[in-house]
């Protein structure tokens, strides 16, 4: 190329030339020109990328779960709690005093029964003589026995739920009269069988016959 621009930069060369022709490759060149920066290519912008959960979500979402964990814990210990409880109420059973003598063992007569299918019947047999109640007007009462049994002193306290009467509460023997007990068991409000003021009524026969 640098021999080309030499040749025709000959003038005998260039005056045996017709007229106009090749009259460009005379130009001089231009100035060059320090090739321009052309700016890049607009910077991409990245699409957003789908937002993680932060290390505070996670530990909410953890936090959730636990919270749902230790409701659930709380439920089922308090459900089992209830349980128990029916466990020892029916284990701890309803007191049935019976007062009647010892020739008939009730303690046999009620075992293995149940009241309502639940609560098991703990018999706590004595006779009006080896009782002791105590009634207070606000419903409290409380019932204690002094007992012989097999020779040994037994002494209980105890409230009972419910009365079984089969000794009667007035004789003419000494030490017979028992009705004050009877007025102590419907003063407590206690329940019986028969009904205390039936028993009671019962205690003097000729009041009965002029009843009846």
């Amino acid at each position: 190329m640098n021999y080309l621009r030499r040749r025709l930069s000959d003038s005998n060369f260039m005056s045996n030339l017709p007229n106009g022709y090749m009259t460009d490759l005379q130009r001089p060149d231009p100035p060059q020109q320090s090739p321009a920066v052309s700016p890049g290519p607009a910077e991409r912008r990245m699409p957003p990328a789908q937002q993680q959960p932060s290390a505070g979500g996670g530990s909410g979402f953890f936090s959730s779960i636990s919270n749902a964990v230790k409701q659930t814990t709380a439920a089922a210990a308090a459900t089992l709690s209830e349980a128990a409880d029916r466990a020892g109420v029916s284990s701890h059973g309803k007191i049935l005093l019976v007062i009647d003598d010892q020739q008939t063992d009730w303690v046999k007569v009620f075992k293995g029964r149940k009241i309502h299918g639940e609560f098991d019947i703990k018999v706590e047999q004595a006779e009006f003589s080896e009782i002791n109640l105590v009634a207070n007007a606000s419903g409290t009462y409380n019932v204690n026995i002094d007992a012989i049994r097999s020779g040994h002193k037994v002494t209980k306290s105890f409230r009972p739920d419910f009365v079984l009467i089969r000794q009667h509460a007035f004789s003419m023997d000494r030490n017979g009269d028992h009705r004050n007990m009877v007025i102590g068991l419907q003063y407590a409000g206690l329940p019986s069988v028969n009904t205390l003021h039936s028993v009671y009524n019962f205690c003097d026969k000729p009041w009965v016959v002029s009843s009846l």
